[in-house]
C-alpha cells in the first residue's frame, strides 16, 4: 500500500503543490469524471478521467449547475487547454473559487 493510499482523508483533501506553482485536487473517489470542452454538459465530451486522479486546476469558470458528492455548485474547473470538469467532483476543500477564473 503507498503512503497515498493510507493516508487519513484529511491530507487527502489537501491539495499537493506541483512545480508549475499549480495545484492538483483529487477527484471525488469511485467516480470517472466527464472532461468537457466547456462549462456544462452541453459541451462536447473530450475524455472521461480513471478513478483515483488528482487534477491541476488551471482556473475556474461560472457553468451549469451540477450537483455531485460534493454539493452542488455552477463552477467548473479548467483542468487544461480547452478541457472543463465540474467543480461538485473534485475535492477542493472549499466553496467557491481555489483559482482565478478563466477569461
Amino acid at each position: 500500500m503507498s503512503t497515498e493510499e493510507s493516508a487519513p482523508a484529511a491530507s487527502v483533501a489537501t491539495a499537493a503543490a506541483v512545480s508549475d506553482g499549480v495545484s492538483r485536487y483529487p477527484v471525488a473517489p469511485g467516480y470517472r469524471v466527464n472532461v468537457r470542452s466547456g462549462p456544462g454538459t452541453q459541451y462536447r465530451l473530450i475524455k472521461t478521467l480513471p478513478y483515483d486522479v488528482k487534477v491541476a486546476i488551471y482556473c475556474q469558470k461560472p457553468g451549469e449547475s451540477i450537483s455531485g458528492p460534493y454539493g452542488t455548485s455552477n463552477l467548473w474547473d479548467n483542468i487544461a487547454d480547452g478541457q472543463f470538469v465540474s467543480d461538485a467532483y473534485v475535492n477542493t476543500g472549499r466553496d467557491g473559487y481555489v483559482a482565478p477564473r478563466c477569461s
